[in-house]
């Protein structure tokens, strides 16, 4: 086990907190981990960033950059065979959950390499660069989160992606109240402040604009205890809006590569009519101002980040033809009913599921000869059928 040096002036306190609550708090199980994640699939990211998996990346190096319990580590491995995967968290404790659940789980067989190391994401210089770094949660508890981000940035492989979850303001409103409640009655960040955390809960009128926020949106996530300090009792926590996010990114050199949620950021999703055309006819930055003021319910931001700036261009009808195809990674009970990559359900076609059969079959024959362009087209639309360059 590597020593852990105090980079960032919070990491000792931080990595005590951990120690006493592992986080996340999710239960050990024998087996590979239940449904999948398709942020954490490096194929299904590429073609999501560039629309279409570039060739060369079939054992990619990945970082997991504050693992904590390994629930990340985990999918990690399990959703890109082959891979050489690192996990490193300034906790022990969590790191201890961490091996055991990637043991039971079976993971070391499914990569060509993987490594669970107690260090800073601060001090790993000496490693080589990644095409993946995924750092969920982490850089927001850093008391300098613009060094950690220059770390990763400094981490990352030329064409690599960086895949990031950072807090939001708006969404934040009643648990900064909760946590500054609970800071002025002195509960501290150890169990008698997940004690009296709870008991605030119970304690408070049922009206109560806080109570009835938690038990409307996080009660179910926060009934493991570590889930529940992790969110009311951390010692060292940042939060953003959308324009400090943006000046946060210019200080490592980064280019955003798009929201890994991107059904959130689309007007569609809170507007029609005349309001819908007026938002579509922002540029993209105003659209998702203009969601961040509509939906106070938008607790953090999750995306890519990318050395160079990318842009995604819309494959021509050719482009589709020439390609080779690869079914989505991450849809789950086939053959009824299909579960698309956000889990939700999917209705294919006879016509749909017999291409899909063909590209397992065929992974080289060219998509044209497998099936009509306008089949084709909203099977790529869709993200169910993945190009290939």
């Amino acid at each position: 086990m590597d020593d852990v040096r105090p980079s960032d002036a919070a990491t000792p306190v931080v990595s005590a907190f951990y120690d006493r609550f592992p986080f996340p708090g999710d239960p050990l199980q024998d087996g590979p981990p239940p449904g999948y994640n398709w942020r954490w699939c490096y194929r299904s990211v590429l073609a999501s960033v560039h629309g279409v998996i570039p060739s060369g990346q079939e054992q990619p190096r990945i970082l997991d950059a504050g693992c904590g319990t390994g629930v990340s580590t985990d999918y990690l491995c399990h959703l890109n065979p082959g891979a050489d995967v690192v996990g490193v968290d300034i906790s022990d404790g969590a790191l201890a959950v961490a091996r055991e659940r990637l043991e039971r789980s079976g993971a070391r067989q499914e990569v060509r390499s993987l490594r669970q190391q107690q260090r800073s994401l601060l001090d790993l210089g000496d490693e080589a660069p990644f095409d993946y770094i995924n750092s969920v949660g982490v850089l927001h508890h850093l008391r300098e989160p613009e060094a950690g981000l220059s770390a990763l940035a400094g981490l990352l492989a030329p064409e690599g992606l960086l895949h990031l979850f950072l807090y939001a303001d708006a969404g934040r409103w009643e648990i900064h109240r909760t946590q500054k409640a609970l800071t002025l009655l002195q509960a501290g960040t150890g169990r008698d402040g997940l004690r009296m955390g709870r008991n605030l809960f119970e304690t408070l009128p049922e009206s109560n604009r806080l109570r009835c926020h938690h038990e409307r949106r996080w009660a179910v996530d926060c009934a493991p205890d570590a889930n529940f300090a992790d969110m009311y009792l951390h010692p060292q926590e940042t939060s953003y809006d959308l324009e400090r996010l943006f000046s946060f990114i210019e200080t490592a050199g980064l280019h955003f590569a798009g929201f890994s949620n991107p059904e959130v950021w689309d007007p569609a999703r809170l507007l029609q009519g005349e309001l819908l055309e007026r938002a579509q006819a922002l540029p993209a930055f105003q659209q998702w101002s203009l969601i961040e003021q509509l939906d106070p319910d938008i607790s953090h931001f999750e995306f890519f980040l990318s050395k160079a700036p990318l842009s995604i261009r819309s494959r021509t009808d050719q482009e589709i033809a020439a390609a080779r195809g690869q079914r989505q990674p991450c849809l789950w009970g086939e053959p009824d009913p299909i579960l698309g990559r956000n889990m939700e359900p999917i209705s294919l076609s006879a016509a749909a599921k017999d291409l899909l059969r063909s590209v397992d079959e065929q992974p080289d024959t060219p998509l044209g000869s497998l099936g009509a362009v306008d089949l084709l087209r909203g099977l790529v639309d869709r993200q169910i059928l993945l190009l290939r360059e």
